[in-house]
């Protein structure tokens, strides 16, 4: 087992302490054996005085021996000299050890003399059987002290050798963390093993406080850890019962809280006598009110729940600091044995008996009258069904994700954070029941599911995040959140294509030719897009041509711009989903690059704050237990282009009239009395389905399909599958009440007349154009 050594964390004047607490008579009665083995050692000494005499008379005999063999040696050996030398030597040394006797003996006398002087009368008896009387008492004595050693001994090498760091009583606890919306709607608890959340003891009411102290501990305040007729009750309790699951505790306030730190549930001896050495210890680090401020917080109340605040919210559905006396009552009782009085099934009657007792001894210690007590006995309190519910669920686990990922916060569940989030949860309510009842309207299109973001565009707050149709649904795996899934954009990503070719030069009216071609790629088969009618329509103006969304020219100018150049762009707008770059060709122009929803999102903010990205963001600020601001929400921007050129972008994209020729006019893609930029996106395959949409200050993408991948109906479109959802949402932001905001025109724009009408441009780039021929716009049917 190695050396004994004391820990520093254990001084000499907290083990007195410990021995002082842990019995005052036992203290005591070492001090008197400390005394009577002093009056025994001295009484022995004494009697050692009686006899030193006779010592003294035989040194005498020895020295006249000494001096008649010296000179009987003289008289025989004078003759030889070298012989008589050798025999001096021997004797010298043979009788120095008789001079070393000599002078001991000499020290001890004048000690004795000394010790003597103190006294008037000798202490033991001088006759013989005096000395054997209390050479008797001294032995027994002396058996009682080695077992005394033995038992210090043991309890050194079984208890204090392996006591746990005392310190430890300062760290927090297993502490939950709660997510909130921005007005303070708790959406989820984050906890592991232990759903516990920190309350200060100025905020737990003074009758939470006084019905525990009744039941758990009345000497609370005049104790020093451990109450002695406590512990002699429940000691002469469990020598009666050998069941040990019977046995009880006489536990203090503080030996609770030191077996829910430190120690295990087991009932054996060693533990107890550990939890009071450690219960002395914690008074000794942690005044009264800490100690009790850590018991409410650590204590168990039922189940996974730990600390009266998590008790009280799981219960009562209220914060502590607003129960009332018969919810406190109920509360203080739980801790004794909190699986039993589990307030469920039979477990609630228990509870409500041990209420009852609790009541009984708030009244014995005069807290409350009788006519108070009576009352809360006869009215049962009410338990209310805990709604385990996630409100949110994928925008809640999008946090957890977006807080490790992003902000490095690691094990969140036992962290104790107060996260409050950019969720709206009316918001979401409504942007969950719109995707729910517009996917089941479409279901005879093959649409299994549906999705939709809802963001603050001029700071990246996500108000609504809709991963699912139905985050319970096994049927389409709808825990899966689409919104932060790589999928396929189809036409709506577009726009980023536009935008590099105004900045490479193009404007609106640059002519692009909307017919067949077909590119002979090396080491490919030849690639030929087609529009989604299948139809062309000859000469267009760009502007036509994104707003009609048309494929052949889209490929055209990504032809013209450059693969590298559009990944580049997207890139700088926030999308990180391209990186392999060898995957893509042209088809990147139509969508054949997966991305995630809130990258699209993110990379849109482009257009609609005139060229700054703006970051989704979905944290406004964090507390930690303690009610300490560790994170506050910052917005972060980024330049990416030209304000005019996102400007030109927008022009188009809400210009009804622009998109009429493909989508008629007044479709679902134009909300009433509003300027809206909104484009639509389905892949070639069918599987996906997109229409996102923005103004200067709501951003609205929804999309619908499969999760399995499997292909929609074939008259499934943009104005058909995910633009419904888009609309009632976009509806919902911008209410007919609400004024239409819309962007200001930058600099570097002005107006000019070309092909017959006015249009927008920027430098001049109207002059040399060549004028499409007119397009009869398509009736709405």
């Amino acid at each position: 087992m190695g050396v004994f050594r004391l820990s520093t964390n254990y001084s000499f004047p907290m083990i007195k302490k410990i021995l002082i607490n842990l019995g005052r008579p036992i203290y005591k009665l070492l001090l008197l054996s400390f005394i009577f083995i002093k009056k025994i050692i001295v009484g022995v000494l004494n009697w050692i005085n009686q006899n030193i005499n006779n010592y003294k008379n035989k040194i005498n005999l020895l020295k006249n021996k000494k001096q008649n063999l010296l000179n009987k040696l003289k008289k025989n050996l004078i003759n030889n000299k070298n012989q008589y030398l050798i025999l001096v030597n021997k004797i010298k040394t043979k009788f120095s050890l008789i001079n070393k006797f000599n002078k001991r003996t000499n020290f001890i006398h004048n000690k004795i003399i000394f010790v003597s002087k103190k006294k008037s009368t000798p202490i033991l008896p001088l006759n013989k059987g005096g000395a054997n009387k209390y050479i008797r008492y001294y032995l027994i004595f002396s058996i009682l002290m080695i077992l005394g050693s033995l038992i210090c001994l043991w309890f050194y090498w079984t208890i204090l050798q392996d006591l746990p760091n005392v310190n430890e009583i300062y760290n927090p606890p297993k502490l939950s963390t709660k997510i909130y919306d921005r007005n303070g709607v708790l959406l989820y608890t984050f906890y592991k093993d232990e759903n516990r959340s920190w309350v200060e003891l100025s905020k737990i009411p003074k009758i939470m406080i006084e019905a525990t102290l009744a039941i758990e501990d009345k000497d609370f305040f005049t104790h020093r850890g451990i109450s002695i007729k406590g512990i002699f009750v429940a000691l002469w309790h469990n020598i009666k019962n050998t069941n040990t699951n019977r046995w009880r505790g006489g536990s203090t306030i503080t030996q609770q809280l030191v077996k829910n730190v430190f120690l295990s549930g087991e009932k054996t001896w060693k533990r107890k006598i550990t939890e009071l050495v450690l219960a002395i210890m914690v008074e000794h680090k942690l005044s009264k009110n800490e100690i009790l401020e850590r018991y409410f917080n650590q204590v168990a109340y039922g189940g996974e729940t730990y600390g009266v605040e998590a008790a009280s919210e799981k219960y009562f559905g209220k914060r502590i600091e607003d129960i009332n006396l018969g919810q406190a009552t109920f509360l203080a009782g739980l801790p004794a044995a909190p699986s039993s009085y589990l307030p469920n099934g039979q477990g609630l009657t228990l509870a409500y008996q041990r209420q009852a007792q609790v009541v009984e001894q708030m009244l014995v210690a005069g807290f409350i009258d009788n006519k108070t007590a009576d009352k809360i006995v006869d009215n049962k309190i009410e338990i209310i069904k805990e709604d385990r519910s996630i409100k949110a669920p994928h925008f809640v686990f999008f946090v957890k994700d977006y807080l490790e990922e992003r902000l490095g916060f690691e094990n969140i569940e036992r962290r104790g954070l107060s996260i409050y989030t950019t969720l709206d949860i009316e918001t979401q309510k409504m942007a969950q029941n719109i995707v729910t009842e517009e996917v089941a309207k479409v279901a005879r299109l093959r649409i299994g599911n549906g999705a939709a973001i809802i963001t603050n565009a001029k700071n990246g707050d996500i108000l609504a995040m809709v991963g699912s149709k139905d985050y319970w649904s096994s049927e389409i795996d709808g825990k899966f959140n689409i919104t932060t899934t790589q999928r396929q954009p189809g036409s709506s990503i577009k726009p980023i294509n536009y935008l590099l070719g105004l900045e490479r030069g193009k404007s609106l009216g640059s002519i692009i030719d909307d017919s067949p071609i077909t590119y002979q790629i090396r080491g490919q088969k030849p690639y030929s897009p087609q529009n989604y009618n299948g139809k062309s329509l000859g000469k267009v103006t760009l502007k036509t041509a994104l707003a009609s969304s048309l494929n052949i020219p889209s490929v055209k100018l990504l032809n013209e711009n450059g693969v590298e150049n559009m990944i580049d762009l997207a890139q700088k707008m926030g999308i990180t989903t391209w990186n392999d770059r060898n995957r893509f060709g042209l088809s990147l122009a139509l969508g054949a690059g997966e991305v995630k929803m809130t990258e699209l999102v993110q990379a849109y903010s482009t257009f609609s704050q005139l060229g700054e990205m703006v970051k989704i963001n979905p944290i406004l600020k964090i507390y930690n237990y303690l009610g300490e601001n560790v994170y506050e929400k910052y917005i972060e921007k980024e330049k990416v282009t030209e304000p005019k050129y996102a400007y030109l972008i927008n022009t188009i994209l809400s210009d009804d009239m622009a998109r009429a020729p493909i989508f008629g006019l007044n479709s679902k893609l134009k909300i009433k009395g509003k300027t809206v930029a909104v484009k639509t996106g389905t892949t070639n395959s069918l599987k996906d389905n997109w229409c996102i949409g923005w103004t200067p200050e709501v951003m609205v993408a929804a999309w619908v399909g499969n999760n399995d991948n499997t292909s929609m109906s074939w008259v499934a479109s943009g104005i058909s599958g995910a633009t419904p959802i888009w609309n009632r949402i976009m509806r919902e932001m911008l209410p007919e009440s609400l004024p239409d905001v819309t962007w200001s025109v930058p600099e570097g724009i002005y107006r000019s007349f070309s092909c017959g009408h006015e249009g927008l441009f920027t430098d001049g780039r109207e002059k040399g154009m060549v004028c499409p021929p007119t397009v009869t716009p398509t009736p709405k049917i």
